[in-house]
């Protein structure tokens, strides 16, 4: 008994043994494309929510914003800060433009003088809030454009200037009026290129 148990254990092992295990079949070339190509379009789609809701990245375009901000320097854009917080004073904001004409354009990069309740006033070239005479050391020239108001601000509207306060340099609240929290789309946080020029706003 135990030598036919021991020959039927020997030739089960020797079976075994003869059997080849199964090598893991070799991925198409087809089969590896489609997972990149799953990958990059998965990674495509949540970068365009992130850039819809969350933030956007954005150029510097035009003179409005020197000695500050230069043409063709790319900013990071928080769109989601101004729904747990109201924009304040002396945020830098990317806004719709919401003057009309030929110059007109899609957005805007300006930063907040006054706040819902503010008097603003340029007088003697200079620029007031609330009676007093403001400190910009972001600024390198004073007001060359005319005086300009008072005006006090209605609830939800702000009103907005560019640093660069050389005559006709920017397209800003002195032309066309405050502007709402539905026209801005978030806040610029910082500089990310040139990366030279890479710094906090």
């Amino acid at each position: 008994m135990n030598q036919i148990q021991q020959h039927e254990q020997g030739h089960s092992e020797h079976n075994r043994a003869d059997k080849p295990e199964a090598e893991p079949k070799p991925r198409s070339l087809s089969a590896e494309i489609w997972d990149w190509a799953k990958t990059i379009i998965i990674a495509f789609v949540i970068m365009m929510l992130l850039n819809l809701f969350v933030f956007n990245l954005s150029m510097v375009k035009g003179h409005s914003m020197q000695p500050t901000l230069y043409e063709k320097e790319r900013l990071f854009i928080d769109k989601i800060v101004y729904d747990f917080k109201t924009p304040s004073r002396g945020e830098i904001v990317v806004l719709h433009d919401p003057s009309n004409g030929p110059d007109k354009k899609e957005f805007l990069v300006k930063r907040v003088i006054g706040t819902p309740g503010d008097t603003v006033e340029v007088k003697d070239h200079k620029l007031y809030v609330n009676g007093q005479l403001q400190v910009e050391p972001y600024t390198d020239v004073e007001i060359q454009d005319p005086d300009f108001g008072p005006i006090k601000l209605e609830k939800d509207h702000y009103f907005v200037m560019g640093d660069n306060r050389h005559a006709g340099a920017s397209k800003d609240s002195r032309y066309f009026g405050s502007v709402t929290s539905k026209e801005i789309v978030g806040r610029a946080e910082f500089v990310f290129w040139p990366i030279s020029q890479i710094k906090g706003l």
